[in-house]
């Protein structure tokens, strides 16, 4: 089935308006010189000089719902929990846009609460792996303590309760949703190759299937970050991770190898393939799991024509206007998953 997002609008205050009213500097409390904004795919977020500012966009889909500002609340909630795993103190807490007697949209003034925000510390933006890649900027000694940081994450994370066969069940499941959706006609995607990556990758687990197995009854599948990206990892003096995918715990739990995988297939996207070795090299030694070169293939390949799936299904958004790098990045993701398909040999 098609991802199909559908929107939805608080008619006292749409959302158009809490954007423009969060992008002057009157709306907080603080008194900011100035207000950066982003837009992502689900979210706004709104950068002060020392703070960032997230409102998740009213928006429902077959794997989220934040369609009402109560589940909105509560997902900012669950937002700042997790992310407090990783970022320790950077989630600083959910603060409620209100509006005044006056009738103004103010953040954290005000006497009725018409939506919610997660409130973070602002990072510095240099210190994010994917511009310090950009730069050329990648020091060993930070990048060594960010890596650190997330190996002894998975050593210390519990096990998730699964059944092995399941996990390799899930795979299958998905590998051919990823297909289904990627050789659809109007997204003029190149099918055959399509088909060849997902029939190698079904071909790995049939040939490979307790591996698999092993990987649940050695306690590897765990509740992770769920969305391990390059501009997720800031490489600050006390390294921190980031942008946790909150919204579905399906999504985060995984083999803690696929989520070292998906970072350094991101990393190799960005022309920096040894970063995200490094990750791996460092996970190995800390916590003593070696995982084989071919499944560690075999999670790129199936991440990197996941990540196509989602990069091509921002065409169909109407609230997406550069429709043509989407379909690049897709076909960019194409050729990253059919290359580590080939090396599963």
């Amino acid at each position: 089935m098609p991802n199909t997002i559908v929107y939805f609008d608080d008619n006292r205050v749409p959302l158009r308006e809490k954007v423009e009213v969060l992008s002057t500097s009157e709306a907080y409390p603080d008194k900011v010189p100035r207000v950066e904004r982003i837009e992502t795919h689900m979210s706004w977020v709104f950068l002060t000089p020392q703070y960032a500012y997230k409102l998740k966009k009213p928006a429902r889909s077959s794997f989220l719902d934040f369609s009402t500002a109560e589940a909105r609340r509560r997902d900012s909630e669950e937002e700042v929990r997790l992310n407090r795993r990783l970022a320790g103190d950077v989630y600083l807490g959910v603060v409620p846009l209100c509006l005044t007697r006056s009738g103004a949209l103010r953040v954290e003034v005000g006497q009725e609460p018409v939506d919610w925000l997660v409130k973070m510390r602002r990072l510095p933006a240099d210190c994010m792996l994917d511009n310090a890649i950009a730069k050329g900027q990648v020091k060993h000694n930070v990048l060594s303590r960010a890596a650190d940081h997330l190996a002894c994450f998975y050593r210390e994370a519990a096990p998730v309760a699964l059944e092995p066969a399941e996990y390799r069940h899930r795979f299958e499941r998905d590998i051919e949703a990823q297909r289904a959706e990627l050789v659809r006609p109007e997204f003029d995607l190149p099918s055959a190759r399509i088909h060849a990556v997902c029939d190698r990758q079904l071909e790995y687990i049939d040939e490979v299937p307790l591996r698999f197995y092993r990987r649940v009854q050695e306690g590897r599948v765990i509740e992770g970050h769920g969305d391990l990206r390059p501009e997720h990892v800031c490489l600050a003096p006390e390294p921190v991770v980031i942008d946790c995918l909150e919204f579905n715990r399906d999504f985060r739990t995984l083999d803690a190898v696929d989520e070292l995988a998906y970072l350094a297939l991101e990393c190799e996207r960005l022309g920096a393939l040894e970063v995200g070795a490094y990750f791996m090299q460092r996970y190995v030694e800390v916590t003593g799991d070696e995982p084989m070169e071919t499944l560690i293939n075999f999670y790129m390949s199936f991440r990197a024509m996941l990540r196509a799936k989602i990069a091509i299904w921002h065409t169909e958004d109407h609230l997406v206007q550069d429709v043509g790098k989407w379909s690049r990045r897709a076909a960019e993701y194409i050729d990253l998953g059919e290359r580590h398909a080939a090396a599963l040999i």
